[in-house]
Order: structure tokens, then sequence, then C-alpha cells
């Protein structure tokens, strides 16, 4: 199909084909990989500071990017350098995150290479807009980064991560389609798609996970979708969008950032205190607390939407959404989750997180700070198990 016929499809068509193509092709693929993963060992380990209870093949990501980005690239129906740069860049994020998985990397490599792809999309007019001429290409650096990595935290209990990214995807990229950007609507919508088929395998009790070439890459492209699109309204409708776009991951960030220092411990040390960790502790279940991440991301995507329609004024959405974000950064933060351990406790800190295997439910790779792994790890689950 050459380029006239493929612009001549309509719009709504194009997109509900990408989107079917990037589900199947995600959901067919992870059940590959995840038996590749098995043979391979590309597996995480359950021990006393993680929250699943059985090894899990990662690789989900892989599935995801290849879906999303073979659907997507194949239906855009023209390119610009805008949309190569992101896929370009996009790819090397997730290759970066897929090495992690294999192999343990230093932060300072990765985060050296996330700030390059993002400065990639910078230089191709990728910018936030709002912070001035010098300030503003560092500032979009820094929160397509920052926000890669927060998505990278909010992969910690089955479903959350994919279901945080599935209406997210969706909202930019209706947020796009006002403003023209067709391809760039495409690669979201496909990438929504590749998350909600890699859902079937990622649903607890989970089969699989994502790892870091998934939460990297979702993080990324959605951020760095997000600072391509431009509205009008001014630079408090353009934070507006931002946050409401972004509204999940980036409550889960600041309520970590505020809550470990607070408890004597690192920002920088993994445990199980995130926001969906605390929702758990309430009294939720773990596929209730994927569906209320779900619908909280979807409501603010959608007041994002409507600032970039100029239903909502820029000003008072901002106010509202930054008075929500903190309103549950101070709710959650209450949440008991911390638990003093005894002096005499060799190896321990002093205060870790009370989040234990069965209250997070399955989950992956959420460790207790200063707690030793376990010294009789389970057996590695056999494939057939597997696809059970």
């Amino acid at each position: 199909m050459g380029r006239r016929e493929r612009a001549a499809v309509p719009a709504w068509l194009t997109a509900t084909g990408a989107a079917l193509a990037a589900l199947v092709l995600a959901d067919v693929l992870s059940a590959g990989l995840g038996r590749f993963a098995l043979r391979r060992g590309i597996i995480d380990r359950p021990d006393v500071r993680k929250a699943h209870d059985r090894p899990t093949p990662y690789l989900g990501g892989v599935a995801i990017a290849v879906a999303a980005l073979t659907a997507g690239t194949v239906s855009i129906p023209y390119w610009d350098r805008r949309i190569t740069v992101l896929v370009v860049a996009a790819v090397i994020v997730a290759l970066v995150g897929l090495l992690d998985d294999v192999r343990p990397t230093r932060p300072a490599f990765r985060l050296a290479v996330e700030a390059g792809a993002a400065g990639a999309v910078v230089l191709a007019g990728g910018r936030i807009g709002v912070f001035g001429h010098w300030a503003d290409p560092v500032v979009t650096v820094v929160w397509v980064v920052v926000l890669a990595n927060s998505f990278n935290l909010l992969d910690n209990m089955d479903g959350a991560a994919a279901a945080v990214a599935v209406p997210v995807g969706c909202l930019i990229a209706g947020a796009a389609c006002l403003e023209g950007r067709r391809g760039l609507a495409l690669l979201l919508i496909t990438l929504a798609a590749a998350c909600l088929g890699f859902l079937v395998h990622n649903w607890a009790p989970a089969r699989m996970f994502m790892g870091d070439a998934g939460s990297l890459f979702i993080g990324f492209l959605l951020a760095a979708g997000a600072v391509l699109v431009r509205i009008p309204g001014g630079a408090p409708a353009r934070l507006a969008e931002l946050l409401l776009f972004t509204f999940v991951a980036t409550v889960d960030t600041c309520l970590v950032v505020i809550a470990r220092p607070r408890a004597g411990l690192s920002c920088f040390t993994a445990g199980t205190d995130h926001v969906s960790h605390r929702l758990r502790a309430m009294g939720l279940t773990v596929p209730q607390v994927a569906l209320t991440l779900f619908t909280v991301a979807g409501l603010a995507g959608l007041c994002g939407v409507a600032v970039a329609a100029a239903r909502l004024p820029g000003v008072l959405t901002l106010a509202a959404a930054g008075t929500g974000a903190a309103a549950l950064v101070l709710l959650l933060i209450r949440v008991p989750v911390y638990a003093v351990v005894p002096e005499e406790a060799p190896g321990t800190a002093d205060v870790l997180p009370m989040t234990t295997r069965a209250a997070a439910g399955p989950g992956p790779r959420d460790l207790a700070p200063g707690r030793a792994p376990a010294s009789d790890p389970a057996p590695v689950l056999h494939i057939d198990e597997w696809r059970k």
C-alpha cells in the first residue's frame, strides 16, 4: 500500500487495525518470550525482599516494544523528523533496559543513555516550552528522564504499570489528534494496545514481568510523546496537561521521595512502600489496586485532554491537579508501611517496609531495604507449569 493509499484510509480504521495488531502481537510474543526466558534463566527469583513467591520470567517489555513499534510504524501514513527520532530514542532506551534485565548495569550508565535519548527528542523539537530559551531544553530532558524512571518504579506489582499505561497512552494520543499529529497518535495508541495485550500475562497472579526493558520504554515514550504535543493556553495549561497525563507516576515518585527520608531510608533504596503497596495495606486486592490506578490515571488523563481542547482553564486546572496530587501524597503517607526491626536482628536496617509477601501480593522486584536474600531459593518454574 503506497503513501497516498494509506493516507486515504479513514483515521479511525487505521487506528483500530493498528491497535488490534499490537494487542494480538503483544499477547503472542509474551507467550513465546516467556518460554524463552525460562530456558535461558532470564527470570526474577523470589526471596525475602520480594513480593512474588515463584521464579517469573522477564522479557515482557520486549514483547510490548516490538508489538507497539511494529504495528505503529507500519500504520503511520507518513514520517517526520520528530517521529523518527522518538522511535529511535525509545528503542535505545528499551535496549538499555533489556541489558539491565539480563545483566545489571550501573545506574549512571542508564541515566546517561536516557538523558542522551531525551536530548535527541529535544533537538527534534520536543520542549515543555514554559521555562525560557536556555532553561527549557534542560528541564525537558530532566523531566523525561525522571518520568521514564518513575514508570520503572511504578512497575512494582502485578498489572500496575501496564494498567496505568493503557489509558495514559490513549489519552495522550487523543491530545495529539487534536493537534493533527496523526503519526504520534498512532504510535501511542499501539503502545497502549500492546500494554493491554501484555496484561493477559501480567495480571495477578503474574506469569511474566515486563522488566526494565518495558517500564523504561513505556515511561520514556509517554513522557517524550507528551512533550511533543503542543497545546494552546500558555504555561499554566501546558503544566496542567503534563501533570495530568503523568498523574499516577508523579504522585508515586513524590510519595517515595518524601516518605523514605522521613523513615530514615535512602530514596535510592528499593522498597515495598509505593502507592500500590499502600493501597494494598489499606485492604485492596492486587487486581483492585491495578484497577484503581487505571481509573485514577484515566480520569486525570481525561482532564488533560480537556485542557488540550481548551475545555478546562489552565490556571484553575493546574491548581486543582496540584492540590489533588499533594492531598493524595499526604493521605497515603499516613498509611503504615514501615516497621521497626529489633536491634538484635543481624543484617537488618532499623526501619523496613512492613508490607509482606502476603500483604503485597504477587509482584516484581520489590526489595525491603537491608534484608538479605533467602538462602534457599525456590525451584525454577517449569515451562509446562508456566503455560498453565
